[in-house]
């Protein structure tokens, strides 16, 4: 945007300037919110550039959670008291969440914010006197019940869901196709599509697997399910989907649907044609140097003897490499190419997504899918999430324990398989993993899934509140992306992810996210420990530890 005085002055109806409406949350995403007003607005002024400076500086934010703050104790009863005065006032309110802004300032100096009562408006719905007309009512409320300081900030934005031979086996990362296979291999964040879904190109991914031991009439079951979203697994969401006893027509799942599927092709082929001319590359130095005059100088000659030498052993790699790469992707092209083939289970229960399953008010948004013992059993390793190349070991443990103290001892398997067990109980959810090098208090996690692959991200604590354009209201768990360099958490086709804790416990079950373009700030997902109690109500004997098939 051009800079001109005008940018700096808040023109109504609009109660801030267009500068600090694009850029007062720069950093939590690539294409962050716009500000439509703050509680602080007079108190705490937006550092504004210089009339005439080209390149002003913008601080960087990064959202974090929210713990140990006197807000946490009494959040369950302040959060339906404010979505009670905003009903009262008629602002139509898409979500109630919390967040905590750590900002990076010019000389690098980094700020924890104030509490922030973090608040997105259904677009188009509400104006901005409305949001500055309701602030000083849910500060009261803060006040009452000894929250002092808070800021109430407002934006527009639309809660929408994130859908889109034997599986490969999860190999070593020296495997030439270890970083390309992993979307056909039998591990979490697994890529899926039903037949019906398809159809419209909706994809999702796989959350966990548990066995069913035991079925419905207590007999011995060798029966093993997969887990993930009921928009991911059945068309319908309005009604329950059983396919045992019912009648209902069998809905076949797959690995990859097409449009993954294609993207897996390409991404081997580019690997193919990177190392082919790596190895030309390689080919002509190796040339440069043999024909290279022999140096007086024995160090100079001793160098050029060992490139010479380094650089046939590395030739000689890139071609056995990409041999094998070549090998793998035409068995593998073979074998799965089309969409039949790829056929991995069936959808066996689906109820209908609900909000008001008990008094918690969490997402239903779950189903289940019995695995094809062909498909899985010679490769099936149980929960566990091939955390991929992006990360080192050194890094993911910078980044789920960024002041190198972690309570639990744990470190990141070498193998980078991850193993999950168990889901982080509710009186957890709330209390922070660590503290980052500032000495704020931190909760990162992690997902794999269907789009955005291995991605990391920070949980807000405490519970987001939603509510759709009709009304329907709902609780969630909130995830906001982890820096302004390290892209979205979640995107479109990622719904049914497992979102995990650096101690590989779940902590929630992915489902929707606030897009904003191509970019997000903020993924909400149903929380673990919920989902395996619903998924108690179907399979009471169900066992989710088990390592085999």
């Amino acid at each position: 945007m051009s800079f001109t005085s005008d940018t700096y002055t808040a023109v109504a109806p609009a109660l801030v300037s267009e500068f600090e409406r694009k850029f007062y949350w720069n950093g939590i995403s690539a294409d962050p919110p716009h500000l439509i007003y703050r509680s602080d607005l007079d108190s705490n002024p937006f550092p504004h550039p210089t009339p005439g400076d080209r390149w002003p500086y913008l601080p960087v934010k990064t959202a974090y959670g929210v713990f140990n703050t006197p807000l946490n104790p009494v959040w369950s009863s302040v959060a339906p008291l404010i979505n009670a005065s905003l009903k009262k006032r008629g602002i139509a309110r898409s979500v109630l969440k919390t967040a905590r802004f750590v900002t990076e300032h010019e000389n690098g100096e980094k700020t924890l914010g104030p509490i922030v009562i973090w608040i997105a408006l259904h677009p188009g719905k509400n104006t901005p006197s409305d949001a500055r007309d309701a602030s000083p009512e849910m500060l009261r409320i803060l006040a009452e019940h000894g929250v002092e300081d808070a800021v109430v900030e407002w934006y527009e934005g639309k809660v929408e869901r994130l859908v889109g031979p034997p599986l490969l086996r999860v190999t070593d990362s020296t495997n030439p196709s270890y970083y390309v296979r992993r979307p056909l291999t039998a591990a979490l964040g697994m890529p899926i599509a039903t037949m019906e879904m398809e159809r419209e190109d909706a994809q999702g991914s796989l959350s966990f697997f548990f066995h069913e031991s035991r079925d419905s009439k207590g007999e011995l079951s060798a029966r093993v399910f997969g887990v993930s979203c009921k928009h991911v697994l059945h068309k319908d969401m309005t009604v329950d989907y059983e396919f045992e006893g019912s009648g209902a027509s069998r809905q076949y799942v797959h690995v990859c649907g097409d449009r993954r599927y294609n993207r897996f092709a390409t991404e081997t082929r580019d690997l193919i044609r990177e190392n082919v001319d790596e190895a030309v590359s390689l080919a002509e130095e190796i040339t440069r140097l043999e024909q290279k005059e022999t140096r007086s100088d024995p160090e100079e000659a001793e160098e050029d003897k060992a490139a010479l030498e380094k650089k046939k052993r590395l030739l000689e790699e890139v071609n056995s490499n990409n041999r094998k790469l070549q090998a793998f992707f035409t068995e593998t092209d073979a074998g799965w190419h089309t969409i039949g083939l790829r056929i991995i289970g069936s959808t066996h229960w689906a109820p209908k997504i609900a909000v008001d399953v008990d008094e918690l008010r969490y997402t239903r948004d779950i189903g289940t899918f019995e695995l094809d013992p062909e498909k899985f059993r010679p490769n099936f390793k149980g929960n566990v999430v091939d955390l991929g190349n992006k990360f080192s070991s050194s890094e993911l443990k910078k980044i789920f324990w960024p002041n190198g103290t972690n309570p639990t001892g744990m470190k990141f398997p070498s193998n980078r398989q991850l193993r999950i067990r168990g889901a982080v109980p509710r009186e957890f959810l709330a209390r922070p993993d660590c503290f980052d090098e500032n000495g704020y208090p931190v909760y990162i996690v992690g997902k794999d899934g269907n789009t955005t692959d291995f991605t990391v991200g920070r949980y807000a604590g405490l519970e987001a509140y939603l509510c759709d354009e009709s009304g329907q209201e709902s609780i969630e768990a909130a995830v906001y992306n982890y820096s302004k360099t390290s892209g979205n958490f979640s995107a479109k086709g990622d719904s049914g992810s497992l979102i995990f804790t650096g101690n590989g416990q779940m902590l929630a079950i992915l489902h929707s996210g606030m897009p904003r373009g191509f970019s997000s700030h903020v993924t909400f997902g149903t929380p673990a420990f919920w989902v395996i109690q619903q998924l108690k109500t179907k399979y009471k004997y169900a066992d989710f530890a088990r390592e085999a098939f």
